[in-house]
Parts: C-alpha cells; structure tokens; sequence
C-alpha cells in the first residue's frame, strides 16, 4: 500500500479475504513475483498483466458498437506471453470453484482455453496483418454467458449512471431547472450545480473547492492526448462536479476521480474517470521495462498504449493526464459496460466462456506481438495446454493456502 491513501487500505484487505478468487484479483505484484523465480519463454507481446474472467467485458465502442473484449490494462507491460495466458488459466479455475464446479470441470475449462488460444494463434499466423487487425469474433451473440453480459450492457445508459451516482442539489433545487452555464474546462466548475454527487464514503466522496479545481484543470492536459476530432466532441461538455470513487479490488488506495460533465442539457450526461496509474507490477522483473522510452515514464501512457494495441476498438475518451505530479489514464465511467457473473460460470458455462476467452485473449497478442512466433512456439500437439492446464490447478491451489494465511493474519490483527 506505499504510496496509496492510507485511509483505503483495510477496504482492500476486506474485499482480497471474501474469497480466493477475490484475493487473486488484488495479488498481481505477488504473481509477477513468482513468475520472476522461474524460466520464460522470452517471446513478448504485450500483457494485459492482469488477464482473469472478470478483466473480460462488454463496453461502447468509438462508433457507438457494444463490444466484448479485454477491458482493464492497468497493469499492461510488453512481456513473456505465457504470463497472462498462465493467469487466465488460473483465474478460470479459481472462478469455477467458487461457483460451484468441480475440479474436472475447472480443469477442462482450463484445457479448453488453451486450446482455444493455441488453435485461434495458428489461425492469425496464416492471415494477412490487416485482417488480423481487424478480427472480429462473430460468435459472442452464440455464447449464453456472453449474451446476457451483453444484455446488461445494453441496458446500462449514461442517465442510469447520472440517476446511481448523482442526486439534486438540496442547497438549490430550483437550479435544476435551470440549464448549466456554458462553462470550458479552465473556467472551473460552477458554484451552484443542479445535481451534484451522492456522498457515500469511502466509495464514493465528494470532492469540492480548491481540489476539485484542481482535478478539473488536469482536463486541459488530458486533451492533448486525444487526436483533433476527439478534442472537439470533448470539448462541448462543460465540468458540473468531481467525486472521488474506489474502484476494483487491487486499484484500492491508487486516487480516482469522477468528473460529472453534461453536453448538450442536461440529459446528455458524461462521466470522465481519472485513474491514478503507478508502474506495472512486472516492471521490476522486466529489463527492458527498466530501460523503455516515453511510454515507461508516464504511467497514464503506459496503459494507453497497451490498450490501444490489444484492443480492437477502445473507448473514443480514453488518454492521459498528470495531477500534483502523479500519473492519471483518462477515460469514460461505465458507458455501457458490464463483465461476467461468477454465478454464470458453472459446468457448461464455465467452458463456453473459457472458449472466448481463448479468443479475446489470442487476438489481443496476435495484434500486439508477432502470432507466427507465438504459433510456432505452441505447435500443434496438446503438450502446451497440459503443462499450462498442470500449473493452473497447482497455482490456484497455492492461492488458496496464501488466502487462508491472508484471513487468518487478519483475524489476529483485529484479536481483542
């Protein structure tokens, strides 16, 4: 927790002790670490570095397309490809148990996304660049699990936010009828907004005066980062309220801002997240990540540029900016985004979607790496999903017994 708000850190520890699985989500650096003790393959590509079921998802596309694909890069770094497959695999047997499935059933889920993996590289290794590109997996609207995310998805607006995080402004309810004056990002925020953010600490907290100011002006840098066509469209929403929001299990304690901003009236609401970005946790054990240029020393960058090249469409708002000399990735707040149901994910629905997870994360390293190494590297027997499917169960394994050293250290902390 160094460097992080102090104040968040037993909220972390809370949501890493409800469940193994939640523990893996908060224990990347602990991963990288012991992937650093043994050999890899030295083929890189870029890592989404924290590949599990739920890091998969559906959000809004730059042409208004709901899309499925890899949607939390914090932690992307150009490294050995096995690491995310290996944590994928992983994270398919941890979320299987805990809804329910058997062991047989985790580890076919297992097996079968790397075979999914295996065969989809072979198929990329064949096409030509473009079209490996442009790849889109046609299948999704097929897959039951995947269907319903999307579902959710769709029916997630931007005024069912506004109606979540927001409420009337109690000090001057006659202002909501009033309309936003026509303020630019460096005018500040107004002084008396119709609607303002819900204070509901620690997960969501209000932020006003000299910081939200503050946090708002960092807007300016931010547009620097969006090409010219995306600077104009940004630039017709003006800046009504700054919250601060907790956010995922291991971004805890990292600073998180929401900007509430509004268009054209007050029905066309935009939420902008500012996300605090500190080094990858396998940066450490990267040489080259030591040694990179401009992408390494701005953090906000880093997770930029990996999304961008792992991605096949990625959200039309999404940049950088710098605050009080932290890094910041800027991007939009829950447009049209949902992920997976750990419930979903039992016995025949663990296996379906272990399937498209072997796609999206294949195409993701196909675009990012080169697909004929990686193809070459996976042959075409069945020896890869065997040794990777062996480490998967042993490692979930291993995360169990460190999540029970985790709850019982716990316990003793909070003994009378």
């Amino acid at each position: 927790m160094h460097g992080r708000v102090p104040a968040l850190a037993a909220l972390k520890y809370e949501r890493m002790v409800a469940s193994p699985f939640g523990y893996f989500r908060g224990a990347v650096p602990v991963m990288a670490y012991d992937f650093s003790l043994a050999a890899n393959t030295g083929i890189l590509t870029q890592l989404c570095g924290d590949a599990h079921v739920r890091n998969l998802g559906a959000y809004a596309g730059s042409d208004g397309r709901l899309l499925f694909d890899i949607n939390d890069f914090d932690e992307t770094i150009a490294g050995p490809f096995e690491w995310d497959v290996k944590r994928m695999a992983t994270s398919l047997v941890l979320a299987g148990r805990e809804a329910g499935a058997s062991d047989g059933n985790c580890r076919e889920a297992a097996e079968v996304f790397l075979d999914r993996y295996r065969r989809a590289m072979a198929s990329f290794a064949r096409m030509p660049v473009l079209e490996v590109a442009r790849f889109q997996v046609h299948r999704l609207r097929s897959v039951p699990t995947v269907e319903r995310i999307l579902e959710v998805a769709q029916r997630a607006a931007a005024t069912d936010t506004l109606k979540a995080l927001t409420q009337v402004n109690g000090r001057h309810k006659k202002s909501a009828k009033r309309p936003i004056p026509e303020q630019k990002i460096k005018s500040g925020l107004p002084t008396q907004p119709p609607r303002i953010f819900k204070n509901t600490p620690p997960l969501l907290k209000r932020v006003t005066g000299a910081e939200a100011e503050r946090i708002v002006a960092s807007l300016g840098k931010y547009v620097e980062s969006l090409s010219s066509e995306r600077q104009k469209f940004f630039l017709e929403y003006r800046p009504v309220d700054v919250a601060f929001k907790v956010v995922g299990t291991g971004s805890i304690g990292l600073r998180d801002y929401c900007v509430y901003m509004v268009g054209n009236g007050p029905k066309d609401p935009l939420f902008i997240q500012i996300k605090e970005e500190v080094a990858s946790a396998y940066a450490p054990y990267l040489r080259h990540a030591r040694s990179d240029g401009d992408q390494h020393n701005h953090q906000g960058r880093r997770v930029v540029e990996g999304e961008r090249l792992m991605q096949l469409q990625s959200d039309p708002f999404l940049g950088w900016t710098t605050l009080e000399g932290r890094d910041y990735l800027v991007r939009q707040l829950n447009d049209h985004k949902a992920s997976v149901k750990l419930d979903d994910l039992k016995q025949a629905g663990l296996v379906e979607y272990a399937r498209v997870c072997g796609d999206l994360l294949a195409r993701g390293h196909a675009r990012a790496g080169d697909c004929s190494m990686l193809s070459g590297y996976l042959g075409v027997s069945g020896r890869f999903e065997a040794a990777v499917a062996n480490f998967a169960m042993a490692y979930a394994d291993q995360t169990e017994r460190d999540w029970h050293q985790l709850v019982k250290s716990r316990k003793r902390s909070h003994a009378p």
